[in-house]
């Protein structure tokens, strides 16, 4: 299997923390060049110093707050000019806040629509020209268990995760004659800072610990354990790689079982 991603340049959004930076990692240990894209300059390059360079490759660091869309977009037009192509884009960015859709102010679709739709769109009409001219391209969605099973609770989030896994089949369909996959890589509970405060949260709410809200969470999944970042990374490095080259279009869960549907 040739999971060899030498002289490859890789988008990572997303990547100063958690899913991301593992899968910016991941990316850099099959030879990637790997730009890491998110807003605090400080902790990218810190994961920057840790990312893998025996192979000669050359990481570069891109800010910019995804809760503006033009900004992002700024940035990575103006970081093309240097490095000239993306071959392989992993979009990443942190879920909207919980809360039940009936309650929900308009605003706060906006909000999320612009951050995670709006900002893959620009991503990717940046990236796509010579995605095509080369005939070869990855584009990776880290979205969420929710586009095929809705979770309580977050209504804002399943509304606008639903969105782009749409958006993602559509563009697989749209661009497959050029070997441009896309898909999507539908993480469960996985040990990040944001699980961490997910259980909290339950804790508080329930008048229980965290340890037996820990319990209770693990009890869902049919493994019985949260996922390690480094296994989600697994697949989404996969998916990038040339060995995947048949398959595109898809939503793969990555949650240990927890996902009740087909």
């Amino acid at each position: 299997m040739n999971l060899d991603m030498t002289q490859q340049n890789a988008l990572v959004c997303g990547a100063s923390q958690g899913i991301g930076k593992a899968c910016a990692t991941a990316l850099a240990k099959q030879g990637a060049n790997v730009t890491l894209f998110a807003r605090n300059k400080a902790t990218l390059e810190e994961v920057k110093s840790s990312l893998d360079t025996s192979l000669g490759q050359q990481h570069h660091v891109l800010i910019a707050d995804f809760s503006d869309p033009a900004q992002v977009e700024s940035a990575l037009s103006n970081h093309l000019e240097k490095i000239q192509h993306i071959d392989i884009v992993i979009n990443n960015t942190g879920g909207p806040a919980p809360g039940l859709a009936s309650q929900s102010e308009s605003a706060q679709f906006i909000n999320a629509f612009e951050q995670h739709l709006v900002n893959n769109q620009n991503i990717a009409q940046l990236v796509l020209p010579k995605m095509k001219a080369q005939g070869f391209g990855r584009i990776i969605n880290v979205i969420s268990t929710s586009v095929k099973q809705p979770i309580n609770g977050l209504g804002v989030s399943n509304t606008i995760r639903g969105a782009v896994a749409s958006w993602a089949k559509t563009l697989a369909n749209e661009l497959g004659q050029f070997n441009i996959t896309v898909n999507n890589v539908l993480p469960g509970a996985t040990a990040t800072a944001r699980l961490n405060a997910i259980i909290s949260g339950k804790a508080s709410k329930q008048n229980i610990s965290i340890e037996q809200a820990t319990i209770n969470e693990k009890a869902t999944i049919p493994m019985n354990r949260f996922a390690q970042p480094e296994e989600f990374a697994d697949a989404v490095t996969f998916l990038a790689s040339k060995s995947a080259s048949y398959i595109t279009g898809i939503n793969l869960p990555v949650d240990g079982g927890r996902t009740s549907c087909l």
